[in-house]
């Protein structure tokens, strides 16, 4: 299949803001699911609410666009009635981290084989410019218009913490790598976490003088390096990029049926 056919191409033009990031972010996903080969019918995506969120409409999979914050529960109960398909589960800063916080953590204690994108664009975009759990300290929005005085979680420390079993971060200027990492998450058997540093010019950009989406890009480019680089070791200050956690552990299905398995024989 080439990525055309994994569009609903009836619903383009797209809802996003001129230079918003997250079209890229569906390009690279795409390209992903293109490369491996997968057959649409066997990926199911789920989403929330918010800018993020309207990828579910523009591909054809089977999709669900669901609560806020209720991506990876949904997804979850999916996943464990239908074993055999790929979820893939886009989230913003709230779906993922804000009201969806408690679901991402138990999903990755629980280790279950769902691909959750992190687009991280630092912003409720949706709802007006509001402040995120990953706008940061000294940041202007809507509802902080003196600055922002809360820290923002590290969405690859948190990840870690909690339990997934693969853990990435890229940026929407590096498209090609990101659609690398997300291949390796799909792949992968067990949760899998991709952080993709998203442009939103229209409330982050703006508001905190940090330009157009050109002028975003460009600073993806030069505020990051790879991890383990010469570039991060001389500028520690730099977002590190790259794939910091690729482990193999019990995947909760497979345990799940190991269970149902040995109760069934008489164990206890």
């Amino acid at each position: 299949m080439a990525v055309k056919d994994y569009l609903r191409e009836r619903f383009f033009p797209h809802m996003w803001c001129p230079g918003c990031g997250h079209g890229i972010v569906l390009n690279s996903l795409l390209r992903a699911v293109e490369a491996l080969g997968i057959d649409k019918n066997d990926i199911v995506m789920t989403s929330g609410i918010g800018c993020s969120a309207r990828i579910s409409g523009y591909v054809d999979f089977h999709s669900l666009h669901t609560l806020h914050g209720r991506a990876l529960a949904f997804a979850t109960g999916v996943k464990l009635s239908k074993p055999l398909l790929n979820l893939l589960v886009p989230m913003g800063d709230g779906d993922a981290l804000a009201i969806g916080g408690n679901h991402f953590i138990h999903a990755a204690r629980r280790n279950i084989d769902i691909t959750a994108i992190v687009m991280n664009n630092r912003i409720y975009g949706m709802t007006g410019g509001q402040f995120s759990p990953l706008s940061g300290c000294g940041k202007k929005a809507t509802t902080a218009p003196y600055l922002t005085i809360d820290q923002e979680f590290d969405v690859v420390k948190l990840a870690t913490a909690a339990g997934a079993s693969f853990v990435a971060r890229s940026t929407t200027y590096h498209a090609v790598e990101s659609t690398e990492y997300l291949k390796k998450a799909i792949m992968h058997k067990g949760f899998s976490v991709v952080e993709i540093l998203s442009q939103c010019p229209t409330h982050y950009g703006r508001k905190n003088k940090e330009g157009d989406a050109p002028d975003m890009l460009e600073l993806y480019k030069t505020s990051t390096a790879k991890l383990n680089s010469k570039a991060l070791e001389k500028n520690p200050d730099r977002i590190p990029r790259g794939i910091f956690v690729d482990e193999q552990r019990g995947e909760y299905c497979e345990e799940y049926d190991n269970l149902v398995a040995r109760v069934a024989g008489g164990a206890k």
